[in-house]
């Protein structure tokens, strides 16, 4: 096994068996307390109705959140794909295309296997779809930033720029998931789920890449 394919096998480990442990505790009802007590946390004490900072950081929230819709994730899928292609790199524009395509459908069928409710603790300040568990802006965005921002470090000989690269795609997918829970759309363990599994999802397609782009 090469050197650099360990850590993409270590992410996919650990992402799946995160994942399995949270879809574990939402079956079994566990995560109850936890989830009730994160989304109050969000809630101003007393009424529920109405989130923190509401006066300044809900709109920002709601702007955030959409960076992880299909609207969003389909024209930068499209985006980078064409950017690939135009430079004769079709494997990592199919490939790119691919994973983060494939990350919706992943994130359809869990949906319609696990049927969680939304939450019913507190109200819903965007429009929803669907069942809760896992959240598929999170899985899909962690997919899309991860992979993107893995090709753009790889170009990028200094490691300060690489490391800001990183950093950016993983603020974005953090902040893509904690907007859902802000806006009282998704339990924070559907967020966290997401987060699993898109990171595994993401490490599974970079293998992929690496081991087709070899050849």
């Amino acid at each position: 096994m090469m050197r650099a394919d360990r850590w993409p096998l270590a992410l996919i480990a650990l992402g799946v068996l995160g994942f399995a442990s949270l879809a574990g505790l939402v079956s079994a009802g566990a995560a109850h307390g936890f989830d009730h007590g994160v989304l109050s946390w969000f809630r101003v004490p007393g009424d529920l109705s109405q989130p923190v900072f509401s006066a300044w950081l809900t709109h920002p929230m709601a702007d955030i959140t959409a960076l992880g819709g299909y609207t969003a994730l389909t024209l930068l899928t499209l985006g980078a794909a064409l950017y690939y292609a135009l430079l004769r790199n079709y494997v990592t524009a199919i490939i790119l295309s691919l994973a983060i395509g494939s990350s919706g459908l992943l994130t359809h069928l869990l949906k319609q296997g696990i049927d969680r409710l939304r939450p019913d603790l507190v109200d819903h300040l965007t429009h929803t779809a669907h069942s809760s568990f896992p959240s598929g802006h999170a899985l899909q965005a962690t997919v899309a930033f991860l992979i993107i921002g893995a090709l753009l470090a790889s170009g990028q000989p200094a490691r300060p720029i690489r490391t800001l690269i990183y950093a950016g795609a993983i603020l974005l997918t953090f902040l893509v998931g904690i907007s859902r829970i802000y806006l009282g759309v998704h339990w924070p363990t559907d967020v966290l789920a997401g987060w699993c599994l898109g990171t595994a999802w993401a490490a599974l397609w970079w293998l992929v890449l690496r081991r087709v782009a070899a050849r």
